[in-house]
């Protein structure tokens, strides 16, 4: 099991659900280490203290606020863990919303909550069964690390996972980063949505949704291991620039279909209508009809 980051429980109105907190994710990421390029030497860092100059061990740190630049405040673990806030010993669940109603960028890391010993069995059932038959998610309030946090609890596979919110005020205004309005034709928006049918999946699995990043990197840390030619990256491809909007939707349906092993026959889109006659034009034609009538 993975490693606990927290315990407390669940306050769900008068019913209390104690649980245990993991993480509900890992880290495959390949990770590096500082090191001195001419020897391969390994780079750490020390912790000194300023006022001894001396490197202290990890047992001898706590933390402090800086008040002004000469006066820190020590605050302790237990101070922390002691703070006048409900949140500090238990997630406390404020609200239950539909799920369409949060915005996905203010969904951060996500943890998994296990129920703490046989007493908290029943109550975890029922919330859980309440969560998902409901099909809503609860908005709760917790404090870790420092700081009071709002948290969205929703099920998945009969357990309960805890995902960190960000407040409101830590989104910013995209506002001011939108392009200046441009028209777009309603065959154009025909064409973009007929791609994503294209590329519509039911799935996140296969190929296309491994971490190709880490695979290479590998590649050149076993090449280097075992003293290799290093693999030479593929040359990507150069697509012609397409200047037409449509005909590069048109081109993208048809390789998407073809990555995908459907036809490659692809419908042509809908052609803008051919503009109408200026009134000179028509004038022009109208005499030009008579003429030969005589």
């Amino acid at each position: 099991m993975p490693r606990t980051v927290w315990s407390g429980a669940i306050s769900f109105g008068l019913v209390t659900v104690p649980i245990k907190v993991v993480s509900a994710t890992e880290d495959h990421s390949v990770h590096f280490h500082r090191v001195h390029t001419a020897d391969g030497g390994r780079v750490r860092n020390r912790k000194v203290c300023e006022l001894e100059g001396r490197e202290v061990s990890q047992a001898e740190i706590g933390k402090g606020y800086e008040l002004t630049k000469d006066v820190i405040i020590a605050i302790s673990d237990d101070d922390l863990r002691d703070l006048p806030l409900p949140t500090a010993r238990a997630i406390e669940i404020v609200a239950f919303v539909p799920v369409d109603s949060v915005d996905p960028i203010r969904i951060a890391e996500g943890y998994y909550l296990v129920a703490d010993g046989q007493v908290a069995a029943k109550p975890y059932a029922l919330l859980t069964k309440a969560l998902s038959r409901s099909s809503r998610v609860a908005v709760a309030k917790y404090a870790w690390s420092g700081r009071e946090r709002l948290g969205l609890l929703r099920v998945r596979e009969d357990t309960l996972v805890l995902h960190a919110m960000r407040w409101p005020d830590e989104i910013r205004d995209p506002a001011e980063l939108l392009p200046d309005e441009t028209a777009v034709s309603e065959e154009e928006l025909e064409g973009a949505l007929a791609l994503m049918e294209t590329m519509t999946r039911d799935d996140l699995q296969g190929p296309d949704f491994t971490d190709r990043y880490t695979e290479a990197l590998q590649q050149i840390i076993e090449a280097k291991r075992e003293d290799h030619a290093l693999p030479q990256p593929e040359e990507p491809e150069k697509p012609g620039k397409v200047l037409d909007l449509m005909a590069a939707l048109n081109q993208s349906v048809q390789e998407a279909r073809e990555a995908r092993g459907q036809s490659a026959e692809v419908h042509e889109m809908p052609k803008r209508p051919k503009k109408k006659a200026t009134a000179k034009k028509a004038a022009a034609k109208k005499t030009a009809s008579r003429k030969r009538g005589a």
